[in-house]
């Protein structure tokens, strides 16, 4: 681990405060900025928030208690972690319905479950040995029927009930325990490191062997219950997909990033095979119920994307209703809203973008403030005083051995809040850029937050003449729209619509 992923890998120091929730990190805008950050000595560290938690994060054997205990400080982090929780009454008494039907078909039918939905737009899932289930609203947005996310809980039920925390747990004590007799007793370093390296492949094999068991314990509990069995492979291979359209939308790896259901549950096709091979020792297709005019029912409304007290991405702009700003990034970048930050990509990853906030002294300039360390190689004749929007501010230039930076301070109340931009060669036509973006902040007016609204899914129903196309030109997303709205909806690119059928858009 280098030293830049170690850093991302630390909490926020304290005077360093969160003001923008994550919703996911992808690889090419970390590559860029891997560059920029060693250089931004008085930055915050986490780029990311803490890693989310598998189920294999939860106490072994937990008992279902209340205040204070394990389970309910690990329910608690869990919802703290992911946005807190996101108020629909009819979707979670459509939700617990689902469990109280699935509940007598699992190991435990004794067993009480309860859903709790996370106010988070990362697709993702988690159980506690508690019988708290936690699904975000992004995954609800993605799966497109009752059986698929009846399929998404019993599996996680299932890595409950087949105790695979505790195994994972006894499995990396074993793996340390044979590292440290290598290096400690044996005084063989070289060893200890050939024991690390096969437990982490060990490990790896056996984290893949749970998924496999969880999925076919799963898809047991949907046929019982009297669903879909094939919905799990259904479900898998959206999941892939959404992936994949993310990670190639910012150009990196999908493996990237803040955890979400595809770091913690691969979806590879060799699962999404053996989830079909298990799924027909059940029934041919068509066998149990979709549910799936209940299910867009039972979401209907449900909000979608970034939560606009945290700031929402419009494309190229960001606008921050609750702290009262907003700015446009250079044409073409890609936004991305974290947890302590801004960030943006743009020309496959040869520039990047920053914004983020930090707390400075009325009395100190801007000027001192941007020239205080934030990057090494600043040019000090380049330090410059301005107004924008009436607002305090400042720019300078500086320069690495890779990477050139042009740098903003705008003060905006107690906050100033700073914008870096990271070019491979800062040429005067891609700094124009980068200053008119920094002259684009500007407070809110009352409009624009009135105008400011959070996304939602909606249902509608397709008539004679609807195509995939004309779907697409209803929905409110930048960034293609047709190819989320067949994700949403799990269909094909050459799928035909049905007139009377129902189907989910974005809409604001």
């Amino acid at each position: 681990m280098n030293w830049v992923e170690k850093q991302l890998r630390k909490g926020a120091p304290s005077g360093c405060p969160s003001r923008f929730r994550a919703s996911g990190f992808w690889g090419r805008a970390r590559m860029a900025l891997f560059c920029l950050l060693p250089l931004i000595a008085a930055a915050c560290s986490a780029m990311e928030g803490p890693s989310a938690p598998s189920v294999g994060s939860a106490p072994a054997a937990a008992p279902r208690t209340t205040g204070g205990t394990p389970a309910n400080t690990e329910r608690k982090r869990l919802i703290a972690l992911f946005g807190g929780e996101y108020s629909a009454p009819a979707t979670e008494r459509y939700l617990n319905e689902i469990l109280a039907r699935l509940a007598p078909a699992t190991q435990t039918p004794s067993e009480t479950y309860r859903v709790t939905i996370l106010n988070s737009p990362i697709v993702n899932a988690f159980a506690l040995p508690s019988g708290d289930i936690f699904v975000t609203r992004g995954l609800l947005a993605l799966a497109d029927d009752s059986s698929e996310i009846a399929a998404v809980m019993a599996h996680e039920i299932a890595h409950v009930t087949a105790q695979h925390a505790a195994k994972r747990a006894e499995k990396e004590k074993t793996a340390q325990l044979f590292a440290r007799v290598s290096t400690a007793v044996l005084d063989r370093p070289e060893e200890a490191e050939e024991q690390e390296a096969r437990g982490r492949l060990g490990l790896a094999q056996f984290s893949r062997q749970q998924e496999f068991e969880a999925d076919q314990i799963g898809i047991k509990t949907i046929g019982q219950a009297g669903y879909d069995p094939f919905a799990a492979s259904r479900f898998l291979g959206s999941l892939g997909r959404w992936t994949a359209m993310r990670a190639s939308l910012l150009g990196e790896n999908a493996n990237a990033g803040k955890p979400d259901m595809m770091s913690t549950h691969p979806s590879t096709p060799e699962r999404i095979a053996q989830a079909v091979v298990q799924a027909r020792q059940i029934g041919a297709p068509g066998v149990g119920d979709s549910g799936r005019d209940a299910y867009l029912t039972a979401i209907s409304g449900l909000a979608f994307g970034d939560d606009p007290s945290e700031g929402l991405v419009r494309g190229a702009r960001f606008v921050h209703p609750k702290l009262g700003f907003a700015f446009a990034a250079p044409e073409g970048f890609v936004l991305e809203n974290q947890s302590v930050a801004l960030i943006g990509v743009g020309e496959g990853g040869a520039q990047a973008l920053r914004l983020d906030s930090v707390n400075v002294d009325q009395s100190t300039s801007l000027e001192t403030t941007i020239a205080s360390g934030w990057i090494d190689g600043l040019k000090t004749a380049s330090v410059e005083g301005l107004k924008i929007d009436d607002l305090p501010a400042a720019t300078a230039v500086a320069q690495g051995d890779q990477w050139s930076f042009r740098l903003g301070a705008v003060r905006m109340g107690a906050k100033v809040y700073r914008l870096i931009f990271a070019a491979r060669a800062l040429t005067p036509a891609v700094d124009a850029r980068f200053r008119a973006s920094i002259n684009s902040f500007h407070r809110l007016s009352a409009q624009e937050a009135a105008a400011a609204h959070p996304q939602r899914v909606e249902i509608v129903e397709a008539v004679a003449g609807d195509t995939p196309e004309t779907m697409a030109r209803r929905m409110a997303l930048a960034d293609r729209p047709l190819e989320q709205f067949l994700l949403l909806n799990g269909l094909d690119k050459d799928a035909a619509l049905k007139p009377g059928v129902r189907y989910k858009i974005v809409v604001e």
